[in-house]
């Protein structure tokens, strides 16, 4: 089953294009540590174990493949240790189907194929359930520090993961109260590391609004990456945990199962609240796993049929998510496609190029493979040390002399660039002179928008009849040969005031 689901994750990270996020971990694993070092004191910080990872795998390339196949291999670990944790809970059926179901979850073959922490995030989250079941079921020494390394995992995949940590408290005996809270409490240290780090760091995701509870309305699609999908599955869980509840020896782990699905939405929405806004669906990846196990056991805790049910509910679940599947491998399913982007740029030999986001130059050098606009704002070659955007040239005018087109690329709709409080680059580009004379946006949101500007052309002004002056003497000539009267001497009125030449007569 975990060859299943690496497979479901694998068949999709070479079809679409790597997006902002993606291409903010290769400029950030391409960095000297040091400089990855320097990164995290002023962004991303709680990313920076898995930038360290990333750091000697792309050492061996940056190919869209390779830097999605460790997240593709994580999502294979985290469905082998669900068929496993199911096996422990319930029964080898109930793991087989669950392992069945997260590898048709369309949101599995999206961070399953993508170049982030996220199916880390997952994958750690299953160990953790899985070696606390261990140490319950025989406790040692041994055990409890493997629960608490698993722990430790899941606090340095990503800051969020640790909301389902929570849930495991409904698995707490008084036997083993001790020396659980120790390996949880050892376990969560770099939680606290990395959060103090984060919180220094809200400036980052100032760009994330407030939400309110009617989030929790999309939090099925979410999880399972499909509405009608994720509706019924949800509906299917929510049973599951209730035949689990009754079942005689098993209503901690239903309470437990039930809390890791649920808890994280209600308190990344608390945080949200009571820190400052960090609600975003993809931090939430992590409750998958339940959503798929909880599935699972509702199938195996039916009286008869069990093995048609399971089969159905995988088949039929692929085929209703099958539209998402198809969207997530298509070359625009990260949508952000900087390769259409490039077919849009008809570049000639003298065309600048201005980027609405400066980040955005990281997409361009790395898909880039034919004639380019000349970057007239870049400074440096690398991102500055302190973030993923570039140094820039401030005088965009000045950039754009003697140019007469400019591409402008932005991440976003047309009217996020174009309207009259849009992007400063924008309007920097129409203050030079120039003016619209197409847009294109990719598609899906937020996209890529492709503008090209250009210089009017100045009105033609009408010739100017070329008038030759003539000198006196050359008029006076003029006339004496053509016998004709010198005006000013035979005008009415006008006395001769010329003096008589030496040796003439009047």
């Amino acid at each position: 089953m975990g060859l299943l689901g690496a497979i479901a994750a694998f068949s999709g990270t070479g079809a679409s294009t790597l997006n902002g996020d993606e291409l903010a971990t290769i400029s950030a694993a391409e960095r000297s540590l040091a400089g990855l070092f320097e990164l995290a004191r002023h962004i991303d910080g709680h990313f920076l174990p898995y930038y360290l990872f990333m750091h000697f795998w792309v050492k061996a390339g940056t190919a869209e493949l390779w830097l999605r196949l460790p997240s593709a291999l994580a999502i294979g670990v985290a469905a082998w240790l669900l068929a496993d944790l199911g096996r422990r809970v319930h029964s080898t059926r109930a793991g087989v189907v669950a392992a069945g179901v997260f590898a048709i979850l369309p949101s599995v073959s999206y961070y399953g194929a993508f170049a982030r922490s996220y199916a880390f995030a997952a994958a750690a989250v299953v160990l953790a359930f899985w070696t606390l079941h261990r140490a319950l079921e025989l406790p040692s020494g041994r055990r409890w520090a493997a629960y608490g390394a698993a722990v430790a995992f899941v606090c340095c995949t990503h800051l969020f993961a640790v909301l389902v940590l929570p849930a495991q408290i409904f698995l707490i005996r008084r036997d083993v109260l001790p020396k659980m809270a120790a390996a949880l409490a050892v376990g969560c240290v770099p939680a606290a590391v990395l959060g103090l780090i984060g919180f220094g760091e809200r400036h980052a995701i100032s760009w994330i609004p407030q939400r309110g509870p009617e989030v929790w309305l999309k939090f099925p699609k979410m999880a399972a990456g499909s509405e009608p999908l994720g509706i019924a599955l949800f509906a299917i869980a929510l049973a599951g945990a209730v035949l689990l509840w009754r079942a005689a020896g098993e209503r901690s782990w239903a309470a437990a199962l039930a809390g890791w699905l649920v808890s994280p939405p209600v308190l990344l929405l608390a945080v949200s609240w009571l820190v400052t806004p960090v609600y975003v669906d993809r931090y939430l990846f992590v409750t998958a796993p339940a959503l798929a196990l909880l599935v699972g056991m509702a199938v195996a805790c039916l009286p008869r049929l069990q093995v048609v049910a399971g089969v159905l509910v995988v088949v039929v679940g692929c085929l209703v998510a099958l539209p998402e599947h198809v969207d997530v491998r298509e070359e625009n399913g990260r949508m952000e496609n900087i390769p259409w982007a490039l077919r849009v740029i008809k570049a000639k030999p003298d065309d600048a190029i201005v980027y609405g986001q400066s980040q955005l130059r990281t997409g361009f050098d790395y898909y880039a493979d034919s004639l380019m606009p000349v970057d007239v704002l870049r400074t440096e070659d690398a991102p500055a040390a302190t973030g993923f955007g570039y140094r820039e040239r401030r005088d965009v005018a000045a950039a754009l002399a003697g140019r007469e087109r400019v591409w402008v690329v932005w991440r976003g709709t047309k009217q996020t660039g174009l309207k009259g409080d849009g992007l400063p680059r924008v309007e920097q580009v129409r203050e030079a002179g120039f003016e619209l004379e197409l847009a294109k946006h990719s598609g899906d949101l937020p996209g890529l928008t492709v503008a090209l500007f250009t210089r009017p052309e100045e009105p033609q002004r009408p010739a100017t009849p070329r008038v030759t002056r003539r000198t006196s003497t050359q008029e006076g000539a003029q006339r004496r040969r053509a016998g004709t009267p010198d005006p000013a001497a035979t005008a009415p009125g006008r006395r001769d005031t010329r003096r008589d030449a030496p040796g003439t007569q009047r």
